[in-house]
């Protein structure tokens, strides 16, 4: 190995444990509400009733040029064997999760009840269906309880607010855990959740537009 190569490792790892001292302060916040107002960061939304000591919140949100109509078809299929998840399928699909984004309704699972499952690949968690009002919040929640996943649409004019909110538990787990967590998790979640609400936003919008859908 060069002297050149040598002398680097010291200052690559003086910037990753800098940039990881910096996280709780200066990147934690946006990380956890990308394209979140402050109100929909704060504000609540349903399904926080499910775990409200949750240790970990993140509210996620995009504005979305599409009737709240045609933006919900695309949560309600959503699932491994379903419509996917809409982000990083080849990602999701190193961990065997079975995801494969559709780029169109699929009226085989376009119905949904309380108590349904929502699966994430054969050996992931199962969410169950706990809230449903159709285009207005669809919430699922895992089957230990410890985590809550819930979308909430709001439709303004023809245009839909489609927020994103996880809650999760992470009690009885060690310090050294929450701190990988905090610091490879929650940036790794941003990526594929930035990506999924990208890819309902282009999905929703451009279905709208081929059908012409104007505001009801």
């Amino acid at each position: 190995m060069s002297q050149r190569h040598v002398t680097r490792w010291p200052i690559i790892g003086a910037l990753v444990v800098g940039a990881a001292a910096a996280y709780p302060l200066v990147w934690r916040e946006r990380c956890l509400t990308w394209g979140a107002t402050p109100d929909e960061a704060h504000g609540e939304i349903a399904g926080d009733e499910y775990l409200p000591d949750a240790d970990l919140i993140s509210t996620r949100a995009i504005e979305i040029d599409a009737p709240a109509a045609v933006v919900w078809p695309w949560l309600v299929q959503m699932g491994s064997g379903r419509g996917g998840a809409y982000t990083y399928d080849w990602i999701e699909n190193l961990f065997g999760l079975d995801m494969h984004s559709a780029d169109h309704i699929l009226p085989e699972f376009q119905r949904l009840d309380i108590g349904d499952a929502m699966p994430v690949g054969a050996n992931g968690p199962r969410l169950r269906v706990v809230v449903l009002e159709s285009e207005r919040a669809l919430v699922v929640q895992s089957e230990d309880e410890r985590w809550v996943w819930a979308f909430s649409l709001r439709q303004s004019g023809g245009s839909t607010r489609l927020v994103s909110r996880n809650r999760i538990h992470l009690a009885g787990m060690s310090p050294a855990f929450r701190l990988g967590y905090s610091l490879v998790m929650e940036p790794g979640s941003l990526l594929m959740e930035r990506k999924m609400l990208l890819g309902i936003k282009t999905r929703a919008e451009r279905l709208a537009a081929g059908q012409g859908v104007t505001d009801a």
